[in-house]
């Protein structure tokens, strides 16, 4: 087991990331610290970082090397990317942030801040081809991304937090204000001349592009608060830019999803998306809640375990993840899985659903038992929400709802696990019916290795001319699994109006 310490020194902030890695290879976030240092605001006209912005790091990194102390950190990574890059006495302040607190601060080129966000974004999401942009506060990286493979990549000297200041777009944003920003903003894009109408999904990475996304979230009353893979059109961005265009910044403090925080830079910051937007002529925008900092530590944790730095299936690794995290028997969960999988196939004409319910199903067994290490006796409930709430990738907001519903139904369906979400908002009849039968699979998967102790190795399902058939191989007669299975006779008929019979 050991702990490793993400240290990330942006223009506009400074954040600590402590993640724990356990003998099982699963890995967890234990720590969080984020401070608001605006190091892009605090250089002098030539451009260097002024005596305060050099104190007002050495507090900072000070604070993160005492709590990476307490929380026995076993490596330090710690980067600092444009404001400290673009400053000519920015390795002096490195020299004396090592000198003050022990820890070396590595300047990483815009090159390698692009490539580890790209990093944190492809095994987070999974989407093929897209146009990744990192906005940060002194700089923008653009990726472009075909077959997950990078394609281009450029990093631009252009931030929410430096715009602000060489633009004065802290209150009202004119029109003649807002010309003068497109003309820069067009005059380093045009040094990447692939972004014209590539009319692929933008992906924005950074404070400025959650900002955005909380914003979207509470005009549309989002049913949840998950930032990652957050999905919106970009005219909605654009429809909240012209809104706010005429706003001053104490106007900005009071809308929903803008923190006081960001609301003097959050112009500037939407300005650079809506150009993207416009010159890539993108219709759709996602956000992720996962860059640099985590394809820093993907890059570390790849070669600690000697595994590829791209993940082929980003939903099987991040499931076994939270299952290597939270079951008490990942076997027992497996065997599961596969009992419930050949059911899902073997009847595929009885429920008519595609590969992507087989998909859920898929997930939602491997999980179902992970609430027990909260409370045995309501664990199914628990499951759920963690399941919900958990670092699972490559699902839909609604999918991962849609998973844990499934989990936490297969002891039985229960609207009470519903009834205080806003889970009515996006779930159809059709759909709750379907979950219905789902977990139904998941509950007879669960009762054919009741006792765990795998008595019944596999299973072969049929539809006969009477009902459906299930015919069970056991080297012994597993008598506990058979009662069991017989419990769910009911539910059985009265899901797919059918009788079920057995077979060995």
């Amino acid at each position: 087991m050991q702990r490793i310490a993400i240290i990330d020194v942006g223009s506009n902030s400074a954040r600590l990331v402590i993640t724990q890695i356990y003998k099982s290879g699963a890995f967890n976030m234990v720590y969080n610290q984020k401070e608001a240092l605006r190091l892009a605001q605090k250089v002098d006209a030539k451009g260097y970082l002024t005596e305060t912005a050099f104190a007002d790091t050495i507090e900072c990194i000070n604070s993160f090397a005492t709590m990476c102390k307490l929380f026995g950190a076993d490596k330090i990574v710690a980067v600092a990317t444009a404001a400290i890059r673009n400053a000519p006495n920015g390795k002096a302040l490195v020299t004396a942030v090592n000198n003050a607190t022990k820890i070396n601060l590595d300047i990483i080129s815009g090159e390698t801040e692009a490539y580890m966000s790209y990093l944190g974004v492809v095994n987070t999401l999974s989407i093929k081809d897209c146009l990744i942009f990192d906005l940060g506060g002194g700089s923008t990286e653009l990726i472009l991304v075909r077959d997950r493979r990078i394609v281009h990549s450029i990093s631009l000297p252009l931030g929410c937090v430096n715009l602000t200041t060489a633009f004065n777009t802290r209150n009202k944003m004119s029109v003649e204000v807002y010309n003068k920003l497109h003309k820069k903003v067009l005059e380093y894009t045009s040094k990447a001349p692939w972004l014209n109408d590539l009319k692929l999904p933008l992906i924005g990475v950074g404070g400025t592009a959650r900002t955005v996304a909380k914003m979207e979230q509470r005009r549309s009353k989002y049913f949840s608060s998950k930032i990652h893979n957050y999905q919106f059109p970009t005219i909605n961005l654009k429809r909240t830019f012209k809104t706010l265009q005429p706003t001053t910044f104490e106007d900005r403090k009071k809308i929903p999803g803008l923190s006081a925080e960001r609301a003097d830079i959050i112009m500037a910051g939407m300005s650079i998306i809506k150009i993207l937007a416009d010159r890539t002529r993108s219709s759709q925008l996602i956000i992720s809640g996962c860059g640099l900092r985590e394809g820093l530590f993907m890059q570390y944790y790849s070669n600690l375990k000697k595994q590829p730095l791209l993940t082929q299936d980003i939903l099987e690794r991040s499931t076994e993840n939270v299952l290597a995290l939270y079951s008490t028997d990942p076997q027992h969960s497996q065997h599961i899985t596969n009992l419930a999988l050949a059911m899902f196939d073997g009847w595929q004409s009885l429920h008519k659903l595609d590969a992507r319910w087989r998909i859920l199903l898929k997930t939602a067994a491997l999980l179902h038992d992970i609430g027990i290490t909260i409370n045995y006796y309501s664990h199914a409930r628990h499951s759920a929400y963690m399941i919900d709430n958990a670092r699972i990738f490559g699902l839909s907001h609604k999918e991962q709802v849609m998973a844990a519903i499934i989990a936490g139904w297969h002891n039985g369906i229960s609207r009470n696990l519903i009834k205080s979400k806003q889970y009515k908002d996006i779930l159809t009849a059709t759909d709750m019916r379907r979950l219905g039968r789902m977990a139904l699979l998941l509950a007879l998967a669960e009762s054919l290795d009741y006792s765990q102790t795998n008595q019944i190795s596999s299973v072969r399902p049929s539809l006969g001319k009477k009902g459906a058939l299930l015919s069970i191989t056991s080297e012994t007669v597993p008598s506990i699994e058979l009662y069991q299975l017989k419990q769910q006779f009911k539910w059985f008929k009265k899901a797919f109006s059918k009788n079920l019979q057995l077979k060995s």
